[in-house]
């Protein structure tokens, strides 16, 4: 039995994942940094989930302009997500303002993407190399 992941619905897991954490938790996990743990605003745990989106969303997005669809509208979407979420990075006085639309372009890049590869089964056009 062969094993098929939607590659799609693990980057708006993914997505979503980190939506949660970004907003929700400071809320639940003030006392934290009392026992000397920090995940809230840790960088490095920040930097590893945009690098999880980026990854988890690259490889769907050129899997499916690649083999599905050929609209770059996914991939451009994607892009502006993941700048934003980098600036999220470096402007931690403007993070909501970053977060919210980040997330909105990711979770709606994978959402196209889904759709069109659904909607295009493995349509080839001329710049097809398979």
């Amino acid at each position: 039995m062969k094993l098929k992941i939607n590659w799609d619905a693990l980057g708006i897991t993914a997505s979503l994942a980190c939506a949660i954490h970004c907003a929700l938790l400071p809320l639940f996990l003030t006392s934290l940094p009392l026992f000397g743990i920090n995940i809230i605003h840790n960088l490095f745990f920040e930097m590893g989930m945009v690098m999880l989106a980026f990854g988890i969303g690259s490889y769907s997005f050129y899997h499916g302009y690649r083999s599905h669809h050929h609209n770059p509208l996914p991939f451009i979407l994607f892009s502006v997500g993941i700048i934003l979420l980098v600036l999220k990075l470096f402007f931690i006085h403007y993070e909501t303002w970053l977060l919210i639309p980040a997330v909105a372009f990711i979770i709606l890049a994978h959402i196209l993407n889904f759709r069109f590869c659904r909607v295009h089964n493995h349509a080839h056009a001329d710049d097809c190399d398979h």
